[in-house]
């Protein structure tokens, strides 16, 4: 086997890693210490890899993420824009529902917007207006982080492969129109059992949240790619991630775009710092 970055052998050697990892919750060494050279390119194709043997399983794509749109964030990386997910059906989780912890390694929440477009997306020149008027509504909602690398030591190789450290989307149910809110100005708060352990403003994301979709439809179109109509699109979150092993239930608000909570089964018990 050819170890060296960048070469069919090597992508399909991380993607079964990965995968093999996320099905038996045992997390792996990252690839970027077992292959210091892997390219952000080589990364996302690792991604694309895994996605196309989910899909071919029959799960679909409902989406995608953005990640790393806060500059703290783009620093603590040492990249100058964003990377980005797929959202699958498979991770779209029902609010009243239970969050069974006991299927996922070490799980991280984020509050933030999602966008559900009413009509297709197709960059290069996307900006703020167009994905405003290709926007159906906006709903809070949370994404719940996953990492297949172990202890979160990660580079941005690392997670971009592993999909964007996606693992839930658990949407609200308010659903609201874009005319008239002020999306790059709503205040957001994240709970854990009653405590405020984050909060921000929307406008930290890229300064205005529609900026993430814009960002993700031109970037995407270089491969040919557009966001289509019924899209779920998170543009990022303006709260830090916070751990929720030990906690047993979670809300989420977004001044002007109301508010998601869920309850946390089987969640362990965990010494380490619950917030990172």
């Amino acid at each position: 086997m050819n170890d060296h970055p960048g070469d069919t052998d090597t992508v399909t050697l991380c993607a079964e890693a990965l995968a093999q990892a996320e099905l038996r919750r045992r997390p792996i060494q990252p690839l970027t210490e077992r292959f210091p050279e892997l390219s952000l390119l080589d990364a996302y194709r690792i991604q694309q890899a895994n996605i196309l043997r989910r899909t071919k399983r029959g799960e679909r794509i409902v989406g995608h993420k953005v990640g790393l749109t806060a500059k703290a964030m783009q620093d603590l990386f040492g990249v100058r824009e964003p990377d980005y997910g797929h959202l699958l059906n498979t991770m779209v989780h029902d609010a009243d529902q239970a969050l069974d912890l006991s299927e996922l390694i070490d799980p991280q929440i984020e509050v933030e917007p999602a966008f559900i477009l009413g009509k297709r997306l197709i960059g290069p020149n996307v900006g703020i207006n167009e994905v405003i008027n290709a926007t159906d509504c906006v709903c809070v909602c949370f994404e719940v982080i996953d990492s297949r690398i172990e202890d979160w030591r990660i580079k941005i190789q690392d997670t971009v492969a592993d999909n964007g450290s996606s693992a839930r989307v658990i949407l609200g149910k308010q659903r609201m129109k874009t005319p008239g809110l002020h999306l790059e100005d709503m205040e957001t708060v994240l709970e854990l059992d009653g405590t405020v352990v984050a909060s921000g403003n929307t406008g930290a994301i890229l300064g205005h949240p529609a900026n993430g979709v814009a960002w993700l439809a031109n970037a995407i179109a270089r491969f040919g790619i557009a966001l289509e109509a019924g899209d779920i699109v998170l543009p990022g979150t303006c709260t830090r991630s916070c751990r929720i092993a030990g906690h047993s239930n979670v809300k989420g608000r977004i001044a002007g775009l109301g508010e998601v909570s869920m309850t946390l089964a089987n969640s362990p018990f965990v010494t380490k710092n619950k917030a990172t």
